[in-house]
């Protein structure tokens, strides 16, 4: 037997968290994971699961009935969607602007389907006649798109045009909102959106543990009739149907703490209310935004497809990315993170989610980068930078 190890007291540090997710945690939220916790199936457990399902009809802009928190990480909800609308044999058609789409063409193999793709550089939307074609060419039985690319910072215009081809070709439609969902402009029923998932750790400002999901009626017909039983039991939504339904019967140990944590974030949509939460996203990120661009730093997609909740900024010549973002974390503890794949080494990724995207950490944050830039003797104007920034917030 060896001696038992010795562990001092959990001191993590205290970061300003301005990367591409988790965002800060709202106090109330931290204050609402400390609570008693109470079994999965206890009365008032089920009380508090009904008021989840409420909070997040309201904040996907839905009236699905099947909407609920998958015990796990966005990955986990992401995994449930693809998991349970592909069956193998069929066909998906996924995008490549992005590090997400590959991760949905992934999934959907490992569920048995064929994939086929839409093409689109990184930093570019998809392209609605692109769509029109790759339906027109491969007949999809499923369409999944990433709403807000956290791995660009694109957010994908004309939903609703892709929704329609879609659908007009009786392919059901998969959207990824995991940062969107709380933070952009989302309406998952006027859209036409059939499946959607999301994580709790963006634009929620909410630990991950209990991640968004919502099938509209149509979608939850495919999953009931479905011929073959999803690869997995733990994400398989027929059964999840029967703890989550009218019935509350055993599946799983819910991860009680995270639904309680989830439901506070989810209050705190609902008392800003989520027009005004977009509106509040676009204003603060606005600022961030024009203070980058008056330094002189570019983003990387256009204007027109910029995503609010995750800003993906051109690192400048001769500066090392990784090197900038250690020194944030090291002098401020502040983090922020740098591209994936094809734009590894190329951007940074901020994020302005939920209680990060306030005035004063994007005051912060524009402080801090300009210093780490100048460390390595680039050619920003920082003072240019934070007066933009004023500009902007006082509009």
């Amino acid at each position: 037997m060896t001696d038992a190890p010795e562990v001092g007291e959990l001191t993590p540090p205290d970061r300003t968290l301005m990367g591409p997710g988790p965002s800060d945690v709202h106090p109330r939220v931290l204050r609402a994971m400390s609570t008693p916790l109470v079994g999965h199936l206890d009365p008032s457990f089920v009380d508090i699961m009904q008021e989840v399902q409420e909070l997040l009809r309201y904040t996907f802009r839905t009236d699905n009935e099947w909407t609920i928190p998958v015990s796990g990480t966005g990955s986990a909800s992401m995994e449930a969607a693809i998991g349970n609308m592909v069956e193998p044999g069929e066909t998906m058609l996924v995008p490549t602007n992005g590090y997400f789409g590959d991760r949905m063409a992934s999934m959907a193999r490992r569920a048995g389907g064929e994939v086929v793709t839409v093409d689109a550089p990184w930093g570019k939307p998809l392209d609605t006649a692109a769509v029109q074609d790759a339906f027109d060419e491969h007949q999809p039985d499923v369409f999944g798109f990433v709403h807000a690319e956290t791995s660009t910072g694109v957010k994908q215009p004309n939903v609703p045009e892709l929704t329609d081809i879609a659908h007009s070709h009786d392919a059901y439609v998969i959207a990824d909102t995991v940062t969107s969902l709380g933070g952009v402009e989302l309406e998952v029923d006027d859209w036409g959106i059939d499946v959607a998932y999301s994580g709790p750790q963006k634009c929620l400002s909410c630990p991950p543990g209990a991640s968004p999901l919502t099938l509209n009626d149509r979608a939850m017909d495919k999953v009931l009739s479905r011929e073959a039983e999803p690869r997995s039991w733990y994400l398989d939504i027929s059964l999840l149907e029967g703890y989550w339904g009218d019935e509350r019967a055993y599946h799983h140990t819910a991860p009680v703490t995270n639904v309680y944590a989830l439901r506070e974030a989810l209050r705190l949509v609902a008392e800003e209310g989520i027009e005004e939460r977009w509106d509040r996203h676009l204003h603060v990120a606005g600022a961030l935004k024009a203070a980058a661009e008056a330094m002189g730093l570019g983003l990387n997609p256009d204007d027109e497809f910029w995503l609010p909740s995750l800003n993906a900024v051109l690192v400048p010549d001769g500066v090392d990315a990784g090197a900038a973002i250690d020194y944030l974390l090291e002098q401020y503890d502040l983090e922020i993170a740098g591209g994936l794949g094809a734009l590894s080494g190329d951007i940074f990724r901020i994020g302005c989610m939920g209680h990060s995207a306030r005035p004063q950490n994007v005051a912060f944050l524009a402080t801090a980068l300009g210093e780490a830039l100048e460390a390595q003797g680039a050619d920003v104007d920082v003072e240019a930078g934070l007066g933009a920034m004023r500009d902007a917030l006082n509009r």
